[in-house]
């Protein structure tokens, strides 16, 4: 319970009263007269009162300081970042090292197919399907069957194929006669001309309306309702838009299925413009797979993307690498590029390092119990609790050992 300030506290105001009271009885009219002990007795009334007033005040102010140490005083300044604190000395102070290491820099990504090496499977005919003998992530073989589509196509086409063919029958015969006249003299030679004319184109019908029917995936010489579509590569099918039953239309999209080349990657990562200068087209980075931390492979720049985001300001970085068969489409990466040579950094133990509000600080003694919050860049986490100073410090700078210590000092 605390104190009232200003007011009298209750035991120093009882002593005041009996002596009031006591010399008010002695003087008024009838009042008895002071008896011989009675004022060794008022003295010790006092003196009890007097020692009970003070220990519970003391009692009061131990409760509301608690048993611990006694809370450091701290003298805010104009500057938000910089302030006093009484007892500075016990926050204890370090010395930046120093570290020699390639800058790094370390962005996001994700793993994505190598459009070169995509290949769509569009339906030859237009018609139903009838068959599906292929999935999405199914890995095929160059020459698989993968689905079957009765078309009314293949009926056109085998009805031109027999026209064709017929049509040929009839300019063979009439040339054949033509050439029996020409011996005897009964037409002229521009008339055997005309049908050997007609011979020819008649001949290239029919293999124009052949060829038509073995692109459809039908035999000519036996022609059948249904168009099989096999895998012109080899590959992993990543896109799939038809299932049994589902209409196709003849080489239009959406294609029914898309193979992919999985030994041969790409990795699409989001640089921010600030750090552009420090990728270069034909570059080597070192990737990790969030799934597989441990194992690292070596990619290549293809291509940085001339277009910015226009909301996070990053640009598009192409890395090529490799597959060795654990990469999979949409998978997170970790790319790391490196500077061309080493620089010197300064480090600190991590626990100088105070995070707030997605920012990195650290205290710096400003002398006479000032103490300076300044914000750095960190890097790496290095082996006896270390962690890299970008920037923000130099090596040999002092700075305050344990940063979240002052700074719950400091917000009370």
């Amino acid at each position: 319970m605390k104190e009232t300030v200003g007011r009298t506290p209750w035991s120093a105001q009882v002593p005041l009263d009996l002596f009031t009271r006591e010399r008010n009885r002695q003087g008024r009219p009838g009042g008895r007269p002071q008896t011989r002990g009675s004022a060794p007795l008022v003295l010790a009334i006092v003196l009890c009162l007097l020692f009970s007033g003070c220990g519970k005040r003391d009692s009061v102010e131990a409760a509301a300081g608690g048993t611990g140490p006694v809370p450091s005083k701290v003298v805010p300044d104009m500057d938000a970042n910089h302030f006093k604190v009484e007892r500075p000395e016990r926050f204890a102070l370090v010395t930046a090292g120093e570290y020699s290491a390639t800058p790094e820099l370390n962005v996001t990504g994700v793993v994505a197919p190598d459009v070169s090496r995509q290949v769509p499977v569009p339906s030859l005919a237009t018609g139903r399907v009838t068959e599906v003998n292929a999935r999405v992530g199914d890995e095929v073989k160059k020459g698989q069957l993968l689905f079957k589509v009765r078309s009314n196509d293949i009926a056109g086409a085998f009805s031109d194929y027999r026209k064709a063919v017929r049509n040929e029958e009839l300019a063979k015969a009439q040339l054949e006669r033509a050439k029996i006249l020409l011996e005897n003299g009964a037409i002229p030679k521009s008339q055997l001309e005309v049908a050997q004319t007609t011979e020819d184109n008649a001949q290239v019908d029919v293999e124009t309306a052949r060829e038509h029917l073995r692109l459809l995936g039908s035999d000519p010489d036996h022609p059948t309702g249904v168009v099989e579509v096999y895998a012109p590569v080899s590959g992993v099918i990543t896109d799939q838009q038809i299932t049994s039953a589902s209409g196709v239309q003849a080489l239009t999209a959406p294609n029914p299925f898309t193979i992919s080349d999985v030994s041969h990657v790409w990795v699409m990562c989001d640089v921010y413009e600030n750090d552009l200068a420090q990728v270069h087209v034909g570059d080597f980075a070192d990737i990790r797979l969030n799934a597989y931390p441990n194992r690292v492979l070596r990619a290549r720049v293809g291509n940085i993307g001339q277009i910015m985001d226009p909301n996070i300001h990053t640009a598009k970085v192409r890395l090529e690498v490799e597959n060795p068969g654990m990469m999979r489409f949409g998978m997170f990466v970790t790319a790391t590029f490196h500077g061309p040579s080493k620089e010197k950094v300064a480090t600190v133990p991590a626990t100088a390092i105070l995070h707030l509000h997605d920012r990195e600080w650290i205290y710096l003694p400003a002398g006479e119990g000032w103490f300076r919050r300044a914000e750095v860049i960190t890097g790496a986490m290095l082996d006896g609790n270390l962690q890299e100073v970008k920037s923000g410090i130099t090596p040999g700078t002092q700075v305050v050992k344990d940063a979240l210590v002052l700074q719950n000092t400091v917000e009370q």
